[in-house]
């Protein structure tokens, strides 16, 4: 449908629409009018990527000034789904543009026809009654062809990926001019949406490396697909995204976990592993070094050259298009700008520079691990102190020691620089460290002599610890004018403006409208023998809560049919109970009604574990998949339909507590922030535990059963976090269940779920074009140029 939407002429590629989607796109359409940013908490399986997509590129159509949408999300699948969609909107859109063309060239027409010879008057009657009824005809055409919803056909086919084919593509200038400078090739690249196999398969057919292309077209396309990476690592944006306008709209979906991903992009870990393949490495680069003297010293003189006078790093010098730009790990505009210290610019000497920093830390790490060694946290500063009276080097030089590097790096033409991973983080680590060792301790260097998750195996480390989300986003909040965060679980949704330090123009959390109740959330506390169950530590090891856990699951798996999804707080707990499990029999029983799939920490395995899962659901034999929050399948793995009738959520997700990271975390955020210690610590493990669970739900249709297995979501601090969609469904008669009431409403609720979908009931949530209309006052239309 085609809606006026407060001015704003909206192509939504579906005949309906739901009344918490349009509200969803009305406040983003309200941040955009007003160049802020916006906090939006939008129920999963509602449609809210189509939402995002249909408004915003509405919006840049109605408003030519705008800049790119940028579209970050967190996983290859969740990237995938994106990319259908966005064909979907814009095979609409494309095809209703085209519409209008034929529409306004038949009335150009038919004005032409009348005003030819006014003496023909017979002939001109006919004509005028040709061309009215060939009208009459396109226009009946148009209202039936209108009615199609785009979407990805159901043997998986792409049939919306690639060039658009109708003239003028979707609304764009219908072409990207693209040139590759070192081939002195140009040519033009037709409007439409691409993916990684589209990128490649039209890269084939001209003979260009797909990645080449890409990079030339990031500067050409309106609509951008990326990882969350791309815009928050420092090291990464700079070479991708530093050409982006400052009226580009950047959204991050899925974004309930953006503070932990901000603060991995700025954290770095450094073991004995890594230093010796740091010393390697630097053995490598002093032998390249050596042989570019003898072969080519004139590239390094340049290089020197360069550096001397500051060019690259204050933009004067332009690198080439095909090469990475002078990368930099660190956000201060202070260091950007300055140029490389006189002592580091020749490659010897900053050869030499580099083995005492990885010297020195191999001296701590010795340290760490001796006799009289233990736990050690130090602020930069003091770290500095130390570094710099040991080794006599200066705290200047090591803020250039990554840009320096990642320079010498692209001197040296490295075929492979995976090689050069260890000694990139041994860099990054001292640039890290010398640049905010300043003002407020933000990071925290925390030195352990044992980092394994191996049982007594020794792996002394050393790690830089980000302790402020908001330094790696707010360089995002300042340069663009809307940064939309948006997720299915972002309640409690307070929480957020305080992690990352900004103001939503809008900050909202939308209801699910449903015609039937299509999701059960269900709290057991107590298992068939009334004991209470829990995964807290005190009780996780009970042999009675163990064996309760492993009845309720062999239960459930008897009484539901098809998938079922349950989520550990921990590997290490789920390999402990399992392993019990089985010498009790429970896996046996388990697997008489299902087969069961387990997650690892390979992610090959856990592909193929979960390809065969939803093989087992689809022959109809049944299966179980045990898997673990913050987990690859809990994020972005849908168990829609049949492969997911229900999640179990075994325990109460809590970051493990003992953790000396997280204790320097916490007592950051307290100092800072006022957050407590508790309220974050709920916080983080209702909104995993949220996810989890909402990878049931994947339309109004679709239905399951959403199980918390712990007597602790009972209690009102806890449930009350959960987010507004879930509290609707969850009423006081599933609260503080034992196993066998349970059991009852869930063969309950499945017998009412299975009924034939009533398309009535269902057309009533849906708003039609009509009542869409109506709900918006009278105002002008902003039409595209």
């Amino acid at each position: 449908m085609r809606f006026n939407l407060e001015g704003l002429e909206v192509f939504f590629p579906y005949d309906r629409i739901y009344l918490e989607q349009y509200q969803y796109m009305r406040s983003i359409k309200q941040t955009l009018d007003a160049g802020g940013h916006c906090l939006l908490e939008m129920p999963t399986g509602t449609g809210k990527t189509v939402c995002l997509l249909s408004l915003i590129t509405s919006y840049q159509l109605a408003h030519p000034n705008c800049g790119k949408l940028v579209y970050c999300t967190r996983t290859v699948p969740e990237m995938n789904s994106v990319m259908e969609e966005l064909g979907t909107v814009f095979s609409y859109r494309s095809e209703q543009l085209r519409l209008d063309r034929e529409a306004a060239a038949a009335a150009d027409a038919s004005n032409t026809q009348q005003a030819e010879d006014v003496a023909m008057m017979d002939v001109e009657e006919s004509a005028k009654s040709s061309i009215t009824n060939n009208n009459t005809e396109q226009q009946q055409q148009q209202v039936r062809k209108r009615k199609r919803i785009y979407g990805p056909k159901k043997n998986g086919q792409k049939e919306n990926m690639g060039p658009i084919p109708y003239d003028g593509g979707a609304g764009g200038s219908g072409a990207l001019a693209l040139c590759l400078s070192s081939r002195r090739e140009a040519t033009s690249m037709p409007s439409g949406v691409y993916d990684l196999e589209e990128l490649k398969k039209w890269g084939k057919g001209k003979n260009w490396c797909p990645y080449y292309l890409t990079r030339q077209a990031i500067n050409h396309a309106t609509v951008l697909v990326f990882n969350y990476q791309y815009m928050l690592d420092p090291k990464v944006a700079k070479m991708v995204s530093k050409e982006l306008e400052s009226e580009s709209i950047i959204v991050f979906d899925e974004a309930h976990n953006i503070d932990s991903v901000c603060i991995e992009a700025l954290s770095v870990t450094v073991n004995d592993r890594n230093l010796d393949q740091a010393t390697r490495s630097l053995g490598r680069l002093s032998s390249e070094v050596s042989r570019m003297k003898a072969s080519d010293s004139e590239r390094l003189q340049r290089e020197y050259q360069n550096l001397v006078n500051g060019l690259v790093d204050q933009g004067l010098l332009e690198a080439s298009a095909n090469e990475a730009g002078f990368a930099s790990n660190v956000l201060n505009p202070d260091v950007i700008n300055e140029a490389v210290p006189g002592n580091i610019r020749r490659a010897e000497h900053f050869i030499s520079f580099m083995k005492k920093i990885v010297e020195h830390l191999k001296t701590r790490l010795l340290t760490v691990a001796g006799p009289r060694g233990g736990v050690i946290s130090e602020t930069p500063l003091a770290f500095l102190h130390r570094m710099i009276t040991t080794t006599s080097l200066e705290a200047k030089p090591l803020k250039f020691a990554y840009s320096r590097l990642s320079s010498l790096l692209r001197t040296l033409q490295v075929p492979n620089l995976d090689d050069y991973n260890a000694l990139t983080d041994v860099a990054d680590f001292a640039s890290l460290v010398a640049t905010y060792s300043e003002g407020l301790p933000k990071f925290a260097i925390i030195m352990e002599p044992n980092g394994s998750s191996i049982p007594g195996a020794s792996d002394p480390v050393i790690q830089l610890a980000c302790l402020d989300a908001s330094l790696a986003i707010a360089p995002l909040f300042k340069r663009f004018g809307s940064v939309i965060i948006t997720s299915g679980t972002l309640s409690p949704i307070d929480l957020y403006p305080k992690l990352l330090q900004f103001e939503p123009r809008v900050s909202e959390s939308f209801n699910m409208s449903t015609f039937r109740p299509c999701i059960r959330p269900l709290v057991i506390t107590r298992g068939s023998d009334q004991l209470p169950v829990s995964t807290k530590f005190d009780d996780r090891g009970d042999m009675g809560v163990v064996r309760n856990y492993g009845s309720m699951l062999v239960e459930l798996c008897s009484s539901i049919p098809d998938g079922v999804v349950a989520f550990f707080t921990s590997y290490s707990y789920m390999e402990s109970i399992i392993s019990e499990w089985d010498g009790m029999g429970i896996l046996r029983q388990l697997t008489k009604s299902k087969l069961v799939f387990i997650e690892t920490k390979d992610v090959v395995e856990t592909t193929l574990a979960l390809d065969n899962f939803r093989r087992a659901c689809d022959s109809g034999r049944g299966a179980v998949f045990l898997s673990v929050a913050r987990g690859k399948v809990s994020e972005g793995i849908n168990f829609d339909r049949h492969y997911g009738r229900a999640v179990i959520m075994f325990g109460v997700p809590f970051q493990y507590t003992l953790s000396h990271i997280l204790r320097a975390r916490l007592e950051y955020l307290q100092t800072n922030y006022q957050i407590r210690e508790q309220d974050f610590l709920n916080f983080d493990a209702l909104r995993q535990a949220s996810q989890c669970v909402g990878r049931v739900i994947r339309s109004k249709i679709d239905y399951g059963l959403m199980i918390f297995a712990d007597s602790r979501y009972n209690r009102h601090d806890k449930r009350t976090k959960l987010p507004g969609w879930i509290q609707n469904f969850l009423g006081d008669g599933q609260l503080n269940l034992s196993t066998d009431t349970a059991i009852a409403q869930v063969k309950h609720f499945l017998r009412v779920m299975a009924q034939p979908v009533d398309q009535n009931k269902l057309k009533e949530v849906l708003l039609s074009l009509e009542e869409v209309e109506a709900m918006n006052p009278p105002t002008q239309m902003i039409e595209a140029p």
